[in-house]
Order: structure tokens, then sequence, then C-alpha cells
């Protein structure tokens, strides 16, 4: 299905917010790791999907296995941010920075996330949706060695700047972008991609920066699986640290 291209206005002001840079805080309360989860909501996610997504957020970030991960770190806190994304112009900011340290702030969390509405979306830009995430970094009141984007989605991106453009930023702020693509039979008409090619897309086009790396849904319902299982990775930074924009 063809797409429409964002505007040119739209493009300039974001890539201006992006030049802003970071705002600094001497005081800044630290934390292991600043995480933006990213998730998507375009036309081809419904809204059962978009709950879908939502509960295994909510069950990830309050399982015990999580929450000792986050609190064997040097502070034994993480910062999060969660927005739902869509078009150019469609970034949807559900809750804004606040720290997980214990249970009762993961159920918190999750309480927050159950209670929002669920707006509904259109195309796919997920380089809007990681230039949100950036300026969101940016612009954190916490302190943080490590900041990392979650994207996850179904699609490749067909409205907003070109991710390449992203990556390239993401790398120069030392931003970690991590992606969780999910492969859905139904929707395939709204990506255009097989689901075999889901994975390679995020691979090549999405992941950038020191550590980066992918985790497949292997369906919506696979979803929480797939999150804890990323989280886990995220907060432990596991694994060999490489910088790049692209893999094969």
């Amino acid at each position: 299905m063809m797409r429409r291209t964002g505007s040119i206005g739209v493009r300039f002001l974001l890539l201006g917010l992006l030049l802003l840079g970071p705002a600094t805080n001497a005081s800044a309360e630290a934390v292991d790791l600043a995480l933006v989860l990213a998730v998507d909501s375009s036309e081809s996610i419904d809204n059962q999907e978009v709950k879908l997504q939502r509960e295994g957020y909510i069950s990830a970030i309050k399982d015990p296995g999580i929450l000792h991960a986050i609190q064997k770190g040097k502070h034994g806190k993480i910062a999060l941010a969660y927005f739902e994304w869509a078009d150019v112009n469609n970034q949807r900011l559900l809750i804004d920075w606040t720290t997980v340290s214990d249970e009762a702030s993961a159920v918190a969390f999750g309480e927050r996330l159950k209670a929002s509405p669920i707006l509904d979306g259109h195309f796919t830009s997920i380089s809007s949706a990681i230039g949100y995430a950036m300026t969101l970094l940016d612009n954190n009141p916490y302190e943080s060695k490590r900041r990392v984007i979650d994207v996850s989605g179904d699609g490749r991106n067909n409205n907003g700047p070109p991710l390449a453009q992203m990556q390239a930023e993401a790398i120069k702020r030392k931003i970690t972008i991590n992606g969780l693509p999910i492969v859905n039979d139904n929707d395939r008409q709204f990506s255009g991609l097989p689901p075999d090619d889901i994975e390679r897309y995020y691979r090549k086009n999405v992941i950038a920066g020191t550590n980066a790396f992918v985790v497949v849904a292997k369906s919506f319902e696979d979803f929480e699986r797939a999150i804890i299982r990323k989280l886990m990775r995220e907060i432990v930074d596991a694994g060999p640290h490489h910088d790049y924009a692209q893999r094969p």
C-alpha cells in the first residue's frame, strides 16, 4: 500500500528539535538506565493488538526477574518514558519520565499505562518516533550514562524522514536504538514485508549505537516473552559492545 511522506515543514521542525541538544542538570537524580519505550499504534495494529502490547509491557516491568536485575544495578533504579506512535505528526506521550525500582513503582507504572486511552493511528513513521524519543532523552530529568530507545512495531518506515538519518543522529548522541519487530501475518498488506523480512529490516534500518540488538516477537501473543527478554538484556547491558548504524 502506498503511503504519503511527511511535510517538509514537519521534517525541519523535527530536525530543529534534535539540534537543540541535551539539557543539562548537575543535580539530577542518577539512574542506571534511561529507557524510552516507543510503541507502534499505526493503522496496521488494531486496538486489541495495542492492548496486547501494553499488557506485555505492564507484565514485563513487574516481572520478578526484571525487578531483581534493576535492583542489582549501581543505583538500583531505571528511568522510563512510554509513548505510542504512528505517522510523522502522531506521537502520544502516555507516561512521562518516571523511575522504577521496586514492585510498587512497577505496579504504579502499569496502572497508569492501563488507564491511558487508545487513539487510532495511521501511517508508520519509525523515523519520527526515533526523533521524538531522542528529544525525550535529551530533556529527561535523570542522569544516566546509558540512554536507550526501545522501538517495537510490525512494519517498515513509510512516512517522515529517512531512517538512516535518525540512525546517524543516535550514534552521534551516544544513544542506542534497539528493536522489537512483531511478526504479524494478518497485517502483512500494510507493511509490504514478508514475515521473514521484518527482523532483517529492523536489523538493517532501525537499530543503531552501542550494543544494539533485535529481539523478535513471533506474534502479538508472544510479545510479553519477547519484551521480558529484551528488557533484561537492556537493563544488564549484556553482550559484546559495538558501535554501528546498520547490520546485514
